[in-house]
């Protein structure tokens, strides 16, 4: 079994300026190897097996692989000595990284999904590096040794869990401080397998949306506190300050710390009530079914709309503007895919996706087609009379789908609806 404990570090000036100094070097060792790679794979790489005799042929040489770019940091040391004060396996782990970067750009991940182009690093964009190889004995007492760091306090605000094996350490900056993440192991522990058959008794449907955040199929509407939304006026008013301020300035760095200080304080809000929510969802059944909803698809832009003679039009990009931002604030996506399982698989629960194809548009009874805006938030079946919450009425749906006693595959989507009603 895998886990892993975060604790804030208290370090010193002196190993605040040499953490901050590896992380500097390490970036800029990353761009390079980067660099080195896309450089090989521009010059070197071909979609045939022939090129014309008239195109300019680059020097060959060796592609730039894993171990090569491992070999290579002797010979970095050799001729930049200050190299030598950053850890051996933490330069290792940063070539790790650029392989990981680019075989995910290039080959892709286990399912075959390919990554976008890795980025080159900007001194806000590297924030971490790893120790691979960390051990128990690093802790002593409120410290814990680290390697050509020294001892660094820790704020242990609860305990290592008893016989798990510290596997690795990852150092990570974040806007209030550093952090310290360790990965712990215990074999003798086995990976929890989860078994639970959905019945109607034991499962319950949840809808998500941004009037309410949850909608479960027992009728209970979980409003969202919208954070962000709270916070704009703050941001606002710290956005102005900064920009009034001269670019490179100690005023101007202190203000982005305050506004960094502000985002991260809104993201931990939004997890640790997508937490809570999670915990209240499970305390009900031991089956919960969601949508399994696309939100980066949800949150794209409109399409440019022109006339005959190209004068772009309005296509309601500045209303879609403000749901994309409510659907940020919210993190249906991290909600979905990330929290609630991790938070049933902990408590021995399954979560179950459902195809929301016509979930919102029928009636949850009598699986009549009941046509609704996205303005209309009351559920109104003219066959069987039955009325309720829109959301109330998806949750209920859900669950019926995610059971196999409702059957929406012929379901038309809200693009083939529009064509129709555009025909009309």
């Amino acid at each position: 079994m895998r886990l892993a404990y975060q604790y804030k570090l208290l370090p010193s000036t002196l190993q605040l300026a040499t953490m901050n100094r590896w992380l500097d070097m390490l970036r800029h060792q990353y761009n390079w190897m980067l660099a080195d790679r896309f450089d090989w794979w521009e010059m070197n790489w071909c979609p045939v097996n022939a090129c014309p005799l008239i195109c300019s042929i680059a020097e060959p040489r060796e592609q730039p692989e894993y171990y090569g770019q491992k070999r290579s940091l002797v010979t970095l040391k050799q001729d930049r000595p200050w190299y030598k004060e950053i850890h051996s396996q933490v330069l290792q782990d940063m070539v790790k990284r650029v392989k990981l970067a680019f075989d995910r750009y290039i080959k892709g991940d286990c399912n075959g999904k390919r990554s976008g182009k890795p980025r080159f690093k900007s001194a806000n964009r590297y924030r971490s590096f790893t120790y691979p190889q960390a051990s128990i004995d690093w802790i002593d007492g409120n410290k814990i040794e680290l390697p050509k760091i020294g001892a660094v306090k820790v704020v242990w605000h609860r305990e290592l869990p008893q016989g798990f094996e510290v596997k690795s350490a990852i150092l990570s900056r974040k806007a209030d401080g550093w952090y310290i993440t360790l990965s712990l192991q215990d074999d003798s522990v086995p990976e929890q397998t989860i078994d639970v058959a959905p019945t109607w008794d034991n499962s319950i449907g949840v809808d998500m949306g941004l009037e309410h955040f949850a909608a479960d199929s027992e009728g209970e509407l979980i409003d969202y506190p919208r954070f962000l939304r709270q916070a704009e006026s703050k941001l606002a008013k710290l956005h102005r300050k900064r920009d009034a301020r001269p670019k490179g300035s100690i005023a101007r760095k202190k203000l982005n710390q305050r506004i960094a200080r502000l985002h991260q304080k809104i993201a931990r809000q939004r997890h640790q009530f997508h937490c809570e929510t999670a915990n209240q969802l499970l305390s009900k059944a031991d089956v919960i079914f969601v949508e399994d909803l696309s939100v980066s698809n949800m949150t794209k832009r409109c399409k440019p709309k022109q006339d005959e003679d190209g004068t772009f039009l309005p296509n309601g990009q500045a209303a879609k503007s403000g749901l994309n931002k409510s659907f940020a604030d919210a993190g249906i996506s991290q909600f979905v895919n990330q929290i609630l399982p991790f938070k049933a698989e902990r408590a021995g629960k399954r979560t179950m996706k459902v195809d929301p194809t016509g979930t919102s548009q029928h009636c949850c009874v009598c699986l009549n087609r009941v046509p609704k805006e996205l303005s209309d938030r009351w559920h109104f079946c003219l066959e069987c009379k039955a009325e309720m919450p829109r959301d109330t009425n998806s949750g209920v749906l859900i669950k019926k789908v995610g059971l196999g006693l409702a059957s929406l595959k012929k379901a038309q989507r809200t693009s083939v609806r529009r064509e129709a009603r555009a025909v009309a």
